[in-house]
């Protein structure tokens, strides 16, 4: 990626993780990352890397006065969607029935973040680009390739996010997906969007990152070595062929080698 990404589209994902440095050694065996704990004036945020471009963040969950969180939230990924006006964003999150759960924060000269949680309850973030624009390869092995909500109510969602976003939603054109919904800035799909009927019973509405891989029972096999869960094993499916994994902390994320014409 080179330059800003368009508002609307998801531009970045990071996890808070009780062990930090163990979440690194994780991912960097997986797909080949990078990273290293940062420098205590960032709060120790790694900004992972492959192939020397940023891919991901990692961060140790403490509170914003640095202590420990007491009870520890959920070990979760949160996506990022790119936003060019971060204040008017969040009014017109609140004034569309969505919550915000973090503030408005400047992050340096990097940008300005919040994070933010629709009407359905699934959070996601908002990124304004400063110097960083956010995950500076995608679409390769190991990089992000997708971002994929699951919601209660998808009329309610869609809704929302074309409210707040300029966004539009529509069903996918492909025959294999029935029921299936993408996400669209200026005509091209950049996330998806299916019913939560189709998750195990009591699974919240949430959003989740796919990352691209070139084998992906190679990478359920990696993951497993290395203290991770298979919550749904490989299987082909319209995009291609994909696994949905969870991490030894618990993070969930989908691998997923796309067809050529999808990935393309």
């Amino acid at each position: 990626m080179n330059g800003p990404y368009k508002p609307g589209t998801p531009c970045w994902i990071d996890l808070m993780v009780p062990d930090q440095q163990a979440a690194i050694d994780f991912y960097a065996d997986l797909f080949g990352w990078q990273g290293e704990i940062g420098p205590p004036e960032t709060g120790g945020y790694s900004v992972c890397t492959l192939k020397g471009k940023p891919v991901a963040g990692i961060m140790k969950a403490m509170n914003q006065d640095g202590t420990t969180p007491d009870p520890m939230p959920p070990t979760v990924w949160t996506s990022y969607l790119a936003t060019d006006s971060l204040d008017s964003t969040l009014k017109s999150v609140t004034d569309a029935g969505g919550t915000v759960v973090m503030s408005a924060m400047d992050v340096m000269d990097l940008g300005r973040m919040a994070v933010i949680a629709d009407p359905t309850g699934a959070v996601v973030g908002l990124w304004q680009a400063g110097t960083f624009d956010g995950a500076g390869i995608v679409n390769e092995h190991g990089a992000l390739i997708w971002n994929e909500l699951s919601t209660s109510d998808v009329p309610a969602a869609s809704a929302f996010y074309s409210s707040v976003l300029p966004v539009t939603t529509t069903p996918s054109e492909m025959p294999e997906a029935a029921g299936y919904t993408e996400f669209q800035v200026d005509g091209r799909a950049v996330a998806g969007m299916m019913d939560l009927k189709n998750l195990p019973p009591g699974t919240p509405p949430n959003w989740i990152p796919y990352f691209s891989a070139d084998d992906v029972d190679e990478i359920q096999a990696a993951a497993t070595r290395s203290g991770g869960s298979v919550i749904a094993p490989a299987f082909d499916m319209a995009a291609g062929r994909m696994a949905v994994l969870a991490d030894p902390q618990g993070a969930v994320f989908s691998v997923i080698k796309a067809r050529p014409e999808i990935a393309g």
